[in-house]
């Protein structure tokens, strides 16, 4: 038994970016995907070189050193994407991902560094055969961060590893061995960022085909809305001697560097897919009656035109003799001055795609800006119209807004303070202003500072009134002193009536309260 790879490939810019940052290589000794990094610092040029630098160790790998020769690829895209920064400083930054796997039969030599991921579906378990290298995954391996919680963080991008430019690349080197009947799934965030590992699971173990397993792949991304390049690798592990499906033998390469992204064929009709088409301007592939992508494949390929796979995201053989074809009734290739012509319109089109897409994307953004903007405006001048009355440094105070804060922020304001002090209040009136007291406009939150202020003002009174009785100078109850004979004695008319001391008269309540009950004076 000897096996080898039956595969299929396929890259998508998605919905939101302007170009295809991300390279991948498919080949009968190698699968390769390079997300590149930096947007203008020239992402792209990165990916390009990374797989331009691999492609040649897609050859017969009998004798091989085969991590020896992934490092010494690693190493020379390391030293081209240097020279290239030297000779364009505006590259300064630029770099990419990059998962490849080298095969000799069952032997498999595995590199990687940076976010992008390889799968392998074996006896219907699926797993992760390589390690993130992102601050996330760091933080999840410290235990300090939760799977669950991973997915949504909003560093979950910022890569910790890479092959750039500016530091010397360290990928990790593993050696894996394969077995009949093994998928194995290469991909960059794009796909992996938005699609959970139980749908990718379900969807690699439910649809046999490739090519359709790879188009669901994308058309998944796609509906989670497709914020980054989508880059997919899929290969089937199959005996090249006995098996009912022959291997593929052509080699493709898609993404950025196959020089083009091509017409995305019509996954679906959900509106994502028809936003993707309206998007890049291909609205005619629905009328063609044929698919140029990854599923265009006749029923009758014998498996050699597997390569096709991807065709529709740029695909290209690696000789660079145009679009890989599946089967040899597309075996007929244009003259020179058409395959000119077409690459010419691909261009156009592409460069008008880029002009629609962000003028749309602005305007949609700065409507939902308007609206956040006027709504949150409205809500404010609401809460604004709306008054209580409440303490403030320990005082009564009246406030405009509401005393319940959103997202942390206060929305109301002090606009009246009073001297009275809560503490001094009755239990029950103290316990109402605390809690706040809401009023239906300004005035009336005066007049319940008004009501309280009198209430205040009858109890300094009443309590001074409460002084000034006990303390007021009395006569002695009785002026006699002693009794004889039961005769009283009696003050004769020359005797002069006593006198009490002088005190002051006692203090006055106001109108407005009421007359106190138990107190004499």
């Amino acid at each position: 038994m000897t096996l080898a790879l039956r595969y299929a490939v396929r890259s998508d810019v998605g919905l939101l970016r302007e170009g295809n940052e991300d390279s991948a290589y498919a080949g009968p000794y190698l699968l390769a995907i390079a997300d590149g990094m930096g947007g203008h610092a020239a992402g792209e040029v990165a990916s390009a070189v990374a797989i331009s630098a691999l492609a040649p160790l897609d050859a017969d790998t009998t004798g091989v050193d085969m991590l020896q020769a992934l490092a010494d690829a690693v190493a020379q895209a390391n030293v081209e994407l240097r020279e290239i920064t030297q000779t364009d400083p505006a590259t300064e930054g630029m770099g990419t991902t990059l998962t490849a796997m080298l095969w000799a039969g069952a032997q498999v030599a595995l590199c990687h560094i940076g976010d992008s991921r390889a799968y392998v579906l074996r006896d219907g378990e699926f797993c992760q055969i390589t390690h993130d290298h992102t601050l996330v995954q760091s933080l999840v391996d410290e235990g300090r961060l939760t799977r669950e919680a991973a997915a949504s963080h909003p560093q979950r991008s910022l890569v910790m590893r890479a092959l750039q430019s500016s530091i010397p690349a360290d990928p990790d080197l593993t050696m894996l061995q394969a077995q009949l009947g093994d998928r194995y799934l290469l991909c960059s965030d794009g796909l992996s960022d938005v699609v959970t590992d139980d749908t990718l699971h379900k969807t690699l173990q439910q649809v046999a085909d490739l090519d359709a397993a790879v188009e669901q792949l994308i058309d998944l991304a796609i509906r989670s809305g497709g914020p980054d390049n989508i880059t997919c690798v899929l290969a089937d592990v199959v005996d090249s001697e006995a098996g009912p499906v022959a291997p593929s033998v052509q080699s493709v390469v898609v993404g950025a560097l196959a020089n083009g992204e091509g017409p995305p064929t019509l996954r679906s009709d959900s509106p994502a897919a028809r936003a993707h088409l309206l998007t890049h301007g291909r609205e005619h592939l629905a009328s063609t009656g044929h698919d140029t992508g990854a599923g265009g494949r006749d029923d009758a390929d014998d498996g050699d035109g597997q390569a096709a796979a991807g065709g529709s995201a740029g695909g290209i053989a690696a000789d660079g003799s145009g679009p890989a074809q599946a089967g040899p009734d597309n075996a007929l290739q244009a003259g020179p001055q058409q395959a000119d012509d077409e690459a010419d319109e691909d261009q156009d089109a592409v460069a008008g795609s880029g002009r629609r897409r962000w003028p749309v994307v602005t305007f949609i953004l700065v409507i939902l800006v308007a609206v956040v903007g006027a709504g949150g405006y409205y809500g404010w001048r609401v809460t604004q119209s709306q008054y209580f009355v409440g303490t403030a440094d320990g005082r009564v105070a009246v406030f405009r807004g509401v005393n319940e804060p959103i997202a942390g922020i206060s929305l109301f304001s002090v606009v009246q303070r009073t001297s009275i002090p809560v503490a001094a209040m009755p239990a029950t009136e103290a316990e109402s202003i605390r809690t706040t007291i809401p009023a239906a406009s300004l005035a009336q939150a005066r007049q319940i500072v008004l009501r309280l202020t009198r209430g205040y003002q009858c109890d300094l009174v009443q309590a001074a009134i409460g002084r000034w009785a006990a303390n007021k100078p009395r006569l002695a109850a009785s002026l006699a002193a002693s009794q004889r004979g039961g005769r009283t004695k009696r003050l004769l008319p020359t005797d002069a009536a006593p006198r009490l001391p002088w005190y002051p008269p006692s203090p006055v309540l106001p109108s407005f309260c009421s007359a106190l009950s138990g107190i004499t004076w």
